[in-house]
Parts: C-alpha cells; sequence; structure tokens
C-alpha cells in the first residue's frame, strides 16, 4: 500500500464511520499479522537514517526530524522479538498521533485497512502474571486471518518503553 493510498482510504473510512474503533491498519512482525487503531496512524513512510539516543534500550532505534517534529523512532520488532529487525527498502515507520506525542514504530510490512465487527473480536488470552498483556485489545478474526490488536497507545505509554518522559528529556 503506498502513502497516497492509505492516505485516502483512512479519509474515507473516517468519513464513513466518525470515532468507530474497528478500523484498524494491519501490519506484520515476522511471521504475524497486528492491528492497530487506524485513528492513532498519522503516516506511513519508508525507514530512514535515525540520529541514535545515548544509552536508549535496543527497541528505541533513534530519533528522526520529521517536518521540525522530532520522532521517536521504536522498533516493534526488537521490543516484541519476532522476526529479524533489517532494515532496507522494504521496511516501513508507521508514524502515530498519540495525544500530543508523535511516535513512530518499524515494523516489516503494511498490509491494508480493515473494518471488524464487534463479533470479530475475541478478547485476549490470559497468561501467567510474567507476560504482560495488557496492551493487547483482543484477537481479531477475519476469515481465516488472525490478527493481534495492539492497544498502541497503553502499549507507547507504558512505563517499559521508556519513551515518554525519560528518553525524551535526554
Amino acid at each position: 500500500m503506498t502513502p497516497q493510498q492509505f492516505n485516502g482510504s483512512r479519509a474515507a473510512a473516517a468519513e464513513r464511520n466518525p470515532g468507530v474503533t474497528g478500523e484498524f491498519l494491519t501490519f506484520r512482525l515476522g511471521q504475524e499479522e497486528y492491528g492497530i487503531e487506524i485513528l492513532k496512524v498519522q503516516e506511513i513512510r519508508g525507514y530512514e537514517a535515525v540520529t541514535a539516543i545515548a544509552r536508549a534500550p535496543d527497541f528505541i532505534k533513534g530519533v528522526i526530524n520529521l517536518r521540525g517534529v522530532i520522532v521517536p523512532i521504536i522498533d516493534l520488532r526488537i521490543k516484541f522479538e519476532v522476526g529479524q529487525a533489517n532494515y532496507d527498502q522494504f521496511t516501513v515507520v508507521i508514524v502515530l498521533n498519540l495525544g500530543n506525542r508523535v511516535v513512530g514504530i518499524v515494523v516489516d510490512s503494511v498490509s491494508d485497512v480493515m473494518t471488524l465487527q464487534p463479533e470479530q473480536i475475541k478478547p485476549a488470552p490470559a497468561f501467567a502474571a510474567s507476560f504482560d498483556t495488557g496492551y493487547l485489545t483482543g484477537i481479531g478474526s477475519v476469515d481465516q486471518r488472525m490478527l493481534i490488536l495492539v492497544d498502541i497507545e497503553r502499549l507507547m505509554l507504558s512505563s517499559d518503553m521508556a519513551l515518554m518522559d525519560e528518553v525524551l528529556a535526554a
């Protein structure tokens, strides 16, 4: 999907169902497919060189200057420990607008925008206390596809991301 196609899909989705959270941008990390609420997505870009931040966790690749806004870049492949973190012409950055913060996440590829009805979304399974699933909103099921639905704002604002206050202050 090109950025122009994405922006057209996003505009059409917002017009049809303003405020509806059943629209998801789907993307791949390793062999799994994930979805995030479309209204959190600002744009999709190719991966570009980042400016590293000293002593940041491995999954925080650094920052970029996006039209005058300094944007932290998080590699979800490293954070979730899925897939190989290769950076090439196919690597994609999803730029998110989370309240008053702009953050970029690196993923393997972006698939499409998908509308899920409430009956297609099942609760996330419970796991042992050592595995936090609090950032999962559920599992989406469409035909034979399973989507891991992520509450991207909750994930990005979580303290283990070391993103919002600590890194930006550095």
